[in-house]
């Protein structure tokens, strides 16, 4: 298979690179990035390129199924119109690219919550997002929803931080569907659903994301 990763240079990305480079049935693994990767791998192509301006006829769209981590946080965004672009033009826009060459998966890293009609505002637009997406048409789209993501960062989210801790704590007494999702457990089930796309629309929530079994 050829498996596309949008966002592979962040915490969940970089586990489902990891994950997809390392897995035999991928043949190749496509990962278009704004800043190069800083690492080399024979089944890796990392174009750059511009997310505002994004090449819709670059053959490389071409792929078996996509994996979308794209995200950041209104802090590091600066804005709250800077932060819409990221977490749902982007992806919509690499989406119809996609879909336009035939792209029949979709999996996305969503977020516990995302509701278009929500009145918090990350939840909206995660949730703009997923609505936009059930109209592309993908054979197969999953949408996996995360509470809080456990991993270290390379840029640092303070309150995420303080959330872990306070979680992770309080962990085996909480609903599994308020435990810490740690990203590894967020990649392993976004690879899943990629390499082994069920049809329609299917939904996965924070509480099969844990990592634990009981």
């Amino acid at each position: 298979m050829r498996v596309m990763v949008l966002g592979a240079s962040g915490l969940v990305g970089g586990h489902v690179l990891e994950r997809l480079l390392a897995n035999p049935a991928v043949a190749q693994v496509v990962a278009p990035v704004r800043r190069p990767l800083g690492q080399a791998h024979p089944k890796l192509d990392s174009p750059q390129v511009d997310f505002e301006r994004l090449p819709a006829d670059a053959p490389w769209w071409q792929v078996d199924a996509a994996i979308c981590a794209l995200g950041t946080t209104r802090a590091q965004a600066g804005s709250r119109e800077a932060f819409a672009r990221v977490d749902h033009d982007y992806p919509l826009a690499a989406a119809r690219c996609l879909r336009t060459h035939g792209c029949p998966a979709f999996v996305l890293n969503s977020a516990m919550g995302a509701d278009p009609g929500s009145a918090i505002f990350y939840n909206r637009v995660k949730g703009e997002l997923e609505r936009d997406l059930r109209t592309l048409g993908f054979e197969s789209l999953v949408l996996v929803r995360p509470g809080l993501i456990g991993g270290e960062r390379e840029q640092p989210r303070p309150a995420e931080q303080l959330g872990q801790r306070v979680l992770g704590a309080l962990g085996p007494v909480l609903p599994r569907r308020l435990r810490v999702n740690p990203a590894e457990a967020i990649a392993a089930a976004m690879v899943d659903a990629a390499l082994q796309p069920v049809p329609g629309v299917r939904e996965i929530e924070s509480a099969r994301l844990t990592g634990q079994d009981g």
